[in-house]
């Protein structure tokens, strides 16, 4: 009985110890997360950046583009008539005054017209002259009552109209002719220089497309110049009648030639998406040449202020050009369109105001929705 006791005594110690054993490694286990252990999460830290405002500023740049010389009148001449060339008077580089002789045509069956329009006209007359006396004698007869009706008078007069207009009808059949033999002289329109010539004596000429593929001649007047130039839509609307401009031509090495804007088209170019701009050139000398490219200088004064950003503000990427921009203590992208820049700043053109605060040295490290503690405001 004595050795029974003992060992019930003993079973029961070692089952309070197994059971104090457990107990622990349960509260043990249960003070860990499965997975690991337990992390204090700590919040993000800030990225700290400079600021400035956005502010704005008028820009007077200088636009630099190319532009071309072309003559202030030029035409291509043609025969109005099919003809033969009899003489030319001039040549490719001769200086002719308008109304000068520049050929002389010849079309023999044109004189056979007009001789045919002569007789026509002739006869026409004589058959007018004696309708018309007809018409005196019987209106001088009707002064008597009862030797002639009304309705043979009547008759007389109309066919006496109807004489006139036939008579009308020949003198202008006459004059057509004649206006066409006044076309056998080629003649020039203005003061120009000839600078292509595409005929010579005996040559069957005609209207363009029938006789004559290439003009006669071609004229173009050379003591003033147009220099046009296509102005990008961005900076057309800084362009004023009478703004002076500066330009160069590489045949005339280290001069710099002056003029004013004269005419502005008022429109866009659908395909170039410009605005056709031209400056009278006044070329006493001839010095300058039709079809020379020219540099031109365009000063511009901007039509108003705009927002003007420092260029390290701006990040292209991938996705496009963006600022960033901070509210609340967070950057946020906004994106932008560029326009001119000048001195290491930019027009900027989005959903941005002025003196909105932005990041001085943006890049793509800066990301949207970070937060961001501004360490100073820097003058743009």
């Amino acid at each position: 009985m004595k050795n029974g006791r003992n060992v019930g005594r003993g079973g029961l110690a070692r089952a309070a110890r197994a059971g104090a054993l457990a107990g622990a490694l349960l509260a043990s286990a249960g003070c860990k997360p499965a997975g690991g252990a337990q992390r204090d999460e700590k919040p993000a830290s800030q990225v700290e950046t400079p600021v400035f405002a956005v502010g704005e500023e008028r820009f007077d740049t200088a636009l630099h583009l190319p532009g071309e010389l072309v003559s202030f009148e030029r035409v291509d001449l043609y025969a109005k008539v099919s003809s033969f060339v009899r003489r030319v008077h001039v040549d490719v580089g001769s200086e002719v005054k308008a109304g000068q002789l520049l050929a002389s045509l010849e079309a023999p069956e044109l004189g056979s017209q007009v001789a045919e329009a002569e007789s026509k006209l002739k006869a026409q007359e004589a058959v007018y002259i004696a309708t018309k006396a007809a018409y005196d004698r019987l209106v001088q007869t009707s002064k008597t009552p009862g030797t002639v009706s009304e309705n043979d008078l009547e008759q007389a007069q109309a066919k006496t109209s109807a004489e006139l207009a036939r008579l009308d009808a020949a003198k202008a059949a006459k004059q057509a002719v004649a206006a066409l033999s006044g076309y056998l002289e080629m003649r020039a329109p203005f003061s120009a220089v000839v600078t292509a010539r595409n005929v010579s004596p005996g040559a069957y000429v005609g209207p363009a497309g029938r006789g004559s593929e290439a003009p006669l001649f071609t004229l173009q007047e050379q003591d003033r110049l147009r220099l046009v130039v296509a102005v990008p839509e961005a900076r057309a609307a800084d362009l004023a009648v009478g703004q002076e401009v500066s330009f160069t031509v590489r045949s005339r090495p280290g001069e710099r030639f002056v003029a004013k804007v004269s005419r502005v088209a008022g429109a866009l170019d659908s395909r170039l998406r410009s605005e056709r701009v031209e400056m009278n050139v006044e070329n006493p000398g001839k010095r300058l040449l039709p079809g020379a490219v020219a540099e031109v200088t365009l000063p511009l004064t901007a039509s108003s202020a705009r927002l003007v950003i420092p260029k390290a503000a701006l990040v292209d990427s991938t996705t496009g050009t963006f600022v960033v921009r901070i509210a609340e203590q967070k950057a946020r992208w906004v994106r932008v369109e560029v326009g001119q820049e000048q001195d290491g700043k930019v027009e900027v053109y989005g959903e941005l105001q002025r003196g909105d605060l932005l990041a001085a040295r943006a890049s793509e490290e800066l990301r949207d929705g970070a937060p961001v503690a501004a360490t100073a405001v820097v003058k743009p």
